[in-house]
């Protein structure tokens, strides 16, 4: 369940928040997101089965996440795939946050 960027998405508040139909952590997880991505995202739009799986994607994933879509683009299973990963700007802001994700990709190559 490894995301493109190199998240867990079982540790995602999004896919918990789907599996165990949780709407309060639904709409913690909206606000957050909407502030750290400076747009509205609605209790209701938090909902994903994964990054890579088949099924419902939140908006932020299905649509915001420039880490997603470059990596379709490219045709990549995830960034672990692209010679560019270790000085991407991209991934660069998501692993500011969690440097483990390299590690991630590392071991998720496919």
């Amino acid at each position: 369940m490894i995301g493109y960027c190199g998240l867990n998405c079982e540790e995602c508040d999004a896919y918990i928040a789907t599996k165990n139909n949780d709407d309060a952590l639904r709409e913690k997880t909206a606000k957050l997101w909407s502030e750290l991505n400076h747009t509205t995202i609605l209790p209701e739009q938090i909902n994903c089965a994964g990054c890579r799986a088949d099924g419902v994607k939140t908006v932020f994933c299905e649509s915001i996440c420039a880490v997603r879509k470059c990596a379709l683009q490219q045709g990549f299973a995830t960034c672990g795939n692209c010679r560019k990963m270790e000085k991407c700007p991209t991934l660069g802001t998501i692993v500011a946050n969690n440097p483990d994700i390299i590690k991630n990709l590392h071991k998720n190559r496919a």
